[in-house]
């Protein structure tokens, strides 16, 4: 009897070791979870602090732990960051996945419950295209009515910070011209590219045509911006027009919020002006005077090849719950189609 009672001790031992080589280490909680997410996407343990709302040697602490129940390093400390080692890289995908089943079970339950409906923060960046703006936030509505969504318009960053500092959930936008790839905190889609127009006295030649010359463009005065509304588009369309006269640089217009005001401020001139907007109509597609024109003697025009255009975004969390985030592919899948 001695003989299998040994036996089966050593059975039990087995099953007991490959059920912990099999599953999550004691200790570990979905705190420290989230705070090796925060870390991971802030790139920093400051910045990572303040959006967890922890002091910092709090957080590190809580990271040293973690790494000490999963028995291996996750993160390489360095002087301008951390960086995910090869096995910090493999839990941050799981615990996405993890927080997010976690997230969305809550969610569910709690509707379960009568407790509350989905929210969603979403951001309309100023000065998108009237249209653009107007279809995607009827499209939203009509797909998720029993979502409460809190509308703010505000101006966005190139990286979308607002998202990944979770002041907001999810945004309409410009993308960036110079990095198309968004950290994996990030989802988005495409709805759509769209350029400016010109606005030229009537008598240039270019209104006879329709169209302006990038080279003639970049040799004349042009009022456009001011910057700080939208940095990306505003720095990749002075690039493009550096290429043709490296000296060129854009006016900021007197009145950014009134184009007929702009429009009369530059007729009236001392020297040639054109004003440039923001991108406002889908590439190729023709601009359409408008009683502006009439007043000022100035008619819209484009830009011969399309050279400055902007890729409209919808850009949201990846931490939302699925059916938010399904909400959303379809509501920019059905604007871009």
């Amino acid at each position: 009897m001695a003989g299998w009672d040994c036996m089966e001790k050593a059975e039990n031992e087995s099953i007991l070791s490959l059920d912990s080589e099999n599953s999550a280490p004691q200790g570990v909680e979905l705190r420290h979870l989230r705070y090796f997410v925060a870390v991971a996407e802030a790139g920093t343990f400051t910045h990572a602090a303040e959006r967890m709302y922890v002091a910092q040697p709090t957080l590190s602490q809580q990271i040293r732990r973690l790494e000490e129940f999963v028995g291996t390093p996750l993160l390489q400390r360095r002087r301008e960051g951390v960086r995910l080692t090869e096995a910090g890289t493999v839990l941050l995908e799981e615990s996405r996945a993890v927080l997010s089943l976690v997230d969305h079970g809550v969610s569910r339950t709690r509707r379960a419950a009568g407790l509350g409906r989905s929210r969603l923060r979403f951001v309309v960046q100023p000065y998108l295209p009237p249209t653009l703006a107007a279809a995607v936030v009827s499209r939203l509505r009509s797909a998720a009515p029993e979502v409460d969504v809190t509308w703010l318009e505000t101006a966005l960053d190139a990286d979308f910070s607002s998202i990944l500092q979770q002041r907001a959930d999810a945004a309409l936008g410009w993308m960036d011209p110079a990095n198309c790839v968004l950290p994996d905190a990030l989802d988005v889609m495409d709805i759509g590219s769209f350029e400016p127009d010109v606005w030229i006295p009537a008598p240039h030649r270019g209104a006879l045509n329709g169209a302006i010359g990038l080279d003639e463009l970049a040799r004349i005065h042009i009022i456009h911006g001011p910057r700080h509304t939208d940095p990306a588009t505003y720095d990749a369309w002075r690039s493009v027009l550096r290429t043709r006269n490296p000296s060129f640089d854009f006016t900021d217009p007197p009145f950014r919020q009134s184009l007929p005001m702009t429009l009369a401020f530059a007729a009236t001139g001392s020297r040639p002006s054109a004003v440039l907007t923001g991108p406002c109509r889908p590439v190729g597609i023709a601009p359409q005077s408008t009683a502006d024109a009439g007043r000022h003697g100035m008619v819209p025009v484009r830009v011969e090849g399309s050279p400055l255009t902007a890729t409209a975004g919808l850009v949201w969390s990846t931490d939302l719950p699925r059916e938010l985030q399904q909400v959303l592919f379809e509501t920019a899948e059905k604007i871009a189609a």
